[in-house]
């Protein structure tokens, strides 16, 4: 619906800013807000503190926040977010691909996820996609990303 933006007020105090587009599906409007975090040796968590007034400046949206935090939803900097009833689809669930398999055990982190307000959104599936099963190797399917897909399947409360 409408076009889709880049977040400006933070766009010095997050490297990447998060990309924000809305869309409807029956009666339920929603707005995906997309990110990517620096990486950890770069405390992602200076980044994501922001997130916490978002949903305040743009209340009249349904925010969900998805995307590469690159730190994990038990992270005390969630708390904020959490408090105003965000809640991480994913609990533990590793989503970044290791360098090698150890004995079938190809994730490394938890660092992917998606934060949906538990107030307006009800979730009816969450999960990953293992899409490096379908590569002739592990090798191959790194070259087109070191992280498997998450996704939610939701509907409106």
């Amino acid at each position: 619906m409408g076009n889709a933006w880049l977040e400006k007020n933070y766009a010095v105090e997050i490297e990447r800013e998060p990309y924000f587009c809305t869309f409807k599906s029956g009666n339920l409007f929603f707005t995906l807000v997309n990110f990517h975090a620096v990486t950890k040796s770069q405390q992602p968590e200076r980044e994501i503190k922001y997130f916490k007034f978002m949903p305040a400046e743009y209340a009249s949206l349904n925010l969900i926040f998805c995307g590469d935090f690159n730190c994990p939803s038990t992270h005390t900097v969630f708390n904020p977010l959490k408090s105003l009833g965000y809640t991480p689809a994913l609990q533990g669930q590793k989503s970044s691909l290791r360098q090698r398999c150890i004995n079938d055990d190809c994730l490394a982190s938890a660092y992917d996820n998606i934060f949906y307000n538990s107030y307006k959104i009800k979730i009816v599936e969450a999960g990953i996609v293992h899409f490096y099963k379908d590569f002739v190797s592990f090798d191959a399917a790194r070259h087109l990303s070191d992280h498997v897909p998450v996704y939610i399947k939701f509907s409106a409360k």
